[in-house]
């Protein structure tokens, strides 16, 4: 894939099925591609994010009409309509930070989609918060190989949890200045 005339396009439908089906982080693709392609580097990470954001809205509509068709099943079986109520408000209330922190972090992205879909959270938040998540995930990858080229990978395999744990702990901050403002 590295040399082929459909790179850009495999890296999207990779980012797509990444975002959607497929649990794999694109980081094990995204890094030693855009090592052999930096002349593309920007470009992957654009094409990366493009991707993501047409598979969390499949997602979201997933969410959005499969708990249309299962509501009752659901109500009657997982929840209450007054439970679903208060999630529902929770996510008009703080979902842009709960889908953006899904978007920078281990979390899967796929949960997020399905609880905004799930909520009917407005999609152009929605996609705007999916978007601003990846783009620090993508372009950052990006401009650490930018910045230290072949060293990258090793750099991340080397500080990966340390990076995870940072980042998690940077939104439970906000989180947190969230909750209790």
């Amino acid at each position: 894939m590295i040399h082929s005339k459909h790179m850009l396009s495999s890296v999207t439908l990779a980012s797509l099925l990444e975002s959607t089906i497929i649990p794999i982080p694109l980081e094990a693709l995204l890094v030693p591609l855009m090592q052999k392609r930096r002349e593309k580097l920007w470009l992957i990470a654009l094409m990366a994010t493009v991707g993501c954001l047409i598979g969390a809205l499949l997602g979201y509509l997933v969410g959005y009409f499969l708990f249309d068709l299962m509501r009752d099943v659901i109500m009657q079986n997982m929840t209450t309509e007054a439970q679903f109520a208060s999630f529902q408000k929770r996510m008009e209330t703080d979902g842009f930070w709960f889908i953006f922190s899904t978007g920078i972090t281990p979390i899967p992205l796929q949960i997020a989609m399905l609880a905004a879909g799930v909520t009917a959270y407005s999609i152009p938040l929605f996609l705007l918060a999916t978007a601003m998540g990846r783009v620090i995930r993508y372009f950052g990858i990006a401009a650490l190989v930018y910045c230290f080229g072949d060293k990258t990978e090793k750099l991340i395999r080397r500080y990966k949890w340390q990076a995870g744990v940072l980042a998690l702990c940077i939104i439970g901050m906000v989180w947190w200045l969230i909750l209790f403002k």
